[in-house]
């Protein structure tokens, strides 16, 4: 079935694989009532996103230094871009978001850096927290489920990753984490259906397929 499958899988096309890890992008959704910037001020907002995801991290922050930090995006996006710069002052940001009117970004970043350090049951303490705060939020359930997924909780990380799937079906990420979890349950038919209902490429399938091997020798070096 295997075999069958990745063939019927190669005349797809596109080499877009995202690997298994929270997720990084760095747009976002800013919760209601948190006080607006001007214009001047989301010009900056826009400049800083714009050499973000130009990987240009360090001008992104100098961009972000020129906004006062007594609004809570302007944290939040410090926040993530320091964590993706492996800054341990992210904690401190995402933490202090917690009681403001983005409490739901505070817990996920704090959950991605429970995360990094494998720490999945305080990750999934934090996704969860989120959650509560923003329970629509695609890239929260996603995560969750991913968590779910390194603790073995398969039906808990199915239902994360089906919502994730469901609440934004342009994203990637919980499709490639979706088809980790089938393989991982050799359901090799169900994961079958999904990559060809997403289009998924060959190259990303193989790659959810290695991700799954890795997940089923780490059980068996555990049960050794």
């Amino acid at each position: 079935m295997r075999l069958i499958l990745l063939c019927a899988l190669m005349t797809l096309t596109g080499c877009s694989a995202l690997l298994e890890k929270p997720s990084s992008a760095l747009n976002g959704s800013v919760e209601l009532g948190c006080p607006e910037l001007s214009p001047e001020q989301d010009l900056i907002i826009n400049l800083s996103q714009e050499m973000a995801e130009e990987g240009r991290l360090h001008a992104a922050l100098a961009n972000l230094q020129q906004l006062p930090e007594s609004y809570p995006e302007v944290r939040w996006r410090k926040a993530r871009i320091l964590r993706l710069l492996g800054d341990s002052s992210a904690e401190g940001l995402y933490a202090g978001l917690i009681n403001s009117c983005m409490a739901a970004n505070g817990y996920h970043g704090l959950g991605q850096l429970d995360y990094a350090t494998e720490n999945y049951h305080r990750a999934l303490d934090h996704f969860r927290k989120a959650a509560r705060s923003a329970p629509t939020n695609d890239a929260i359930r996603n995560d969750m489920g991913l968590v779910y997924i390194k603790l073995r909780r398969t039906d808990e990380a199915r239902f994360e990753l089906l919502t994730a799937l469901e609440l934004n079906q342009s994203n990637p990420q919980p499709v490639d984490n979706l088809l980790t979890l089938l393989f991982y349950q050799n359901m090799w038919s169900e994961a079958g259906s999904l990559a060809e209902s997403k289009n998924v490429s060959a190259e990303r399938l193989l790659q959810a397929e290695q991700r799954a091997r890795e997940l089923q020798a780490e059980d068996a070096q555990k049960n050794h």
